[in-house]
């Protein structure tokens, strides 16, 4: 299982494809990808509550509980002189870190609620918190899968072409990590050769590995350069975001905290996120797993806050259980949903933005892996979440990024939006006039106010067919594998570069050039 962790204005858009008609399997052409143009979602229900008022306030005051009896070791020598010094409680010569309740609350009150993350395309900026959703795309898996080439360790070719399909579907609003980990770079210059391509390939907000200050800031300068701000505009705007996984249970370690007190000196984007699974690195019961992941979320917000009050945060959730038969985790489970609905209401609590996750954990494209996405989408959605990685291509745990899964993802993530689109209850769209001319009795298809509409009316799925048995038959009986296959090749052929500043771009090449001569980050290897 991978966590997070292993691992300008005037540029084009992609383009929208608005036609909504009926499309034959093998067609290509605008018909074969109805999107939309690129809009956030907006939450318009209200978030389920799985826990009573009284039921959150104990997992908060259990969590705070722990920080203050337990606490929550900082493997990290400057991170701890800085918390000693806003007040906690360090022990000479130890790495425990303990805070009382009222120096976290006043830590964790300075985040802002909302903020825009700017993107290089400005028309795919992203707001995060209040209502707002954002999409983000599978990350961090170290293998790639379709039906032609089979399971594989991710490459380049593969890391780029996920990004081409990130950049492609208007659902995908940001791309929060390596989509698949190309492991035929060095580990020691990797992330040089894949922020500069999320920079080339895609125009949409992206994500920077928290895996040593070295990494940290070469993602910084290589973002600074890609939106051509000087480092003062940088340092004053929100342009690239950073997952922090807490070592769970209790312990934030080295690169996680340089990660952190980088991006938030330079005013980036942290979504800090234990990973505590019920059963392993969690309690076996979901309210305690919930009062680890809180407690060692606000440990690492609060941390924030001291190294640049208004840095902003997200506060993430990712607590699901593991099958105590085999100890292998578990995702899209009863469990995983409740998790995700009640982390959105600590979130609330705190007045913080919200990430949760779309995964699953199957290892094909089956009725599992439709099942537990959507049960995790569904989780996420009633939770409030503001930020929904891994929501398109996660198979196996998050060992794997599929091809196919992606695809079908991108069909799921559309339907959602639909289902999050307001009903439109204004005088023409309730059809008095229709109703009347068509009486008892009649039909309403050669209507005018259906011919008007008829295009655009309903969704139009990507991958689900709606043909008759006998049409479907002949054409050979696809199944809705058989359809993604074919419909992630399509969108590749039909991927358009954005645009970059030619001086940009030479700026960027020469900092990676300089980098890798000085050899990049350090490795263990």
């Amino acid at each position: 299982m991978m966590t997070d962790t292993e691992a300008p204005s005037g540029h084009e858009v992609a383009p929208v494809r608005r036609s909504r008609r009926r499309r034959e399997a093998g067609s290509s052409g605008p018909d074969l990808f109805p999107q939309k143009p690129f809009k956030q979602p907006r939450h318009v229900y209200r978030p389920v509550e799985t826990v009573s008022a009284d039921e959150l306030e104990a997992i908060h005051d259990a969590s705070m509980r722990v920080l203050e009896e337990i606490g929550i070791d900082f493997l990290h020598e400057d991170a701890k002189q800085m918390l000693k010094a806003a007040g906690a409680e360090i022990k000479p010569g130890e790495d425990r870190v303990r805070m009382d309740r009222a120096m976290v609350a006043e830590l964790v009150a300075k985040a802002p609620s909302c903020f825009t993350i700017r993107a290089r395309n400005r028309a795919h900026d992203l707001e995060i918190g209040g209502n707002a959703i954002a999409f983000s795309c599978v990350a961090s898996a170290p293998n790639a899968v379709d039906r032609d080439g089979g399971r594989r360790p991710g490459n380049q070719q593969d890391f780029r072409n996920l990004l081409k399909l990130a950049q492609f579907f208007n659902i995908i609003h940001c791309v929060m990590g390596y989509p698949v980990e190309p492991v035929d770079i060095h580990a020691s210059v990797r992330h040089l050769d894949c922020v500069s391509d999320m920079i080339r390939l895609t125009d949409k907000v992206f994500h920077i590995y928290s895996l040593g200050k070295e990494r940290n800031i070469d993602g910084l300068e290589l973002t600074r350069i890609g939106y051509g701000l000087s480092q003062e505009e940088f340092e004053n705007t929100p342009c690239v975001a950073t997952v922090i996984n807490t070592s769970s249970p209790l312990r934030l370690d080295t690169p996680m905290l340089q990660g952190l007190i980088e991006m938030a000196k330079q005013g980036q984007v942290s979504i800090v996120t234990p990973f505590t699974l019920a059963g392993a690195m969690a309690p076996v019961t979901i309210s305690g797993a919930l009062t680890l992941q809180n407690a060692e979320a606000l440990a690492g917000i609060a941390f924030s806050q001291i190294v640049r009050p208004g840095a902003p945060v997200v506060y993430g959730g990712f607590t699901s259980n593991v099958d105590m038969k085999s100890g292998a985790p578990a995702f899209g489970t009863p469990e995983y949903m409740k998790a995700a609905i009640a982390g959105g209401q600590l979130a609330r609590k705190y007045g913080l933005p919200y990430r949760s996750s779309g995964v699953c954990a199957a290892n094909t494209v089956d009725y599992q892996a439709a099942l537990e996405t959507t049960l995790s989408e569904w989780g996420a959605i009633n939770g409030g979440a503001n930020i929904i990685k891994h929501a398109a291509g996660w198979l196996e745990g998050g060992l794997s990024a599929g091809f196919e899964k992606f695809i079908t993802d991108i069909d799921l993530l559309q339907k959602i939006a639909e289902y999050l689109t307001p009903l439109d209850v204004s005088e023409d769209a309730l059809a008095i006039d229709a109703i009347k001319d068509v009486g008892p009795a009649g039909h309403f298809f050669g209507t005018e106010h259906t011919q008007a509409r008829y295009k655009d009316a309903f969704y139009a799925p990507i991958v689900s067919d709606w043909r008759n048995y006998e049409t479907w038959a002949e054409a050979g009986k696809p199944i809705a594998y058989d359809k993604a296959n074919m419909l992630f090749k399509k969108a590749l052929e039909a991927y358009e570069q954005p645009s970059l500043d030619p001086a940009i771009d030479e700026e960027l090449t020469t900092f990676v050039e300089r980098r890798k001569r000085e050899g990049g980050a350090p490795t263990d290897f």
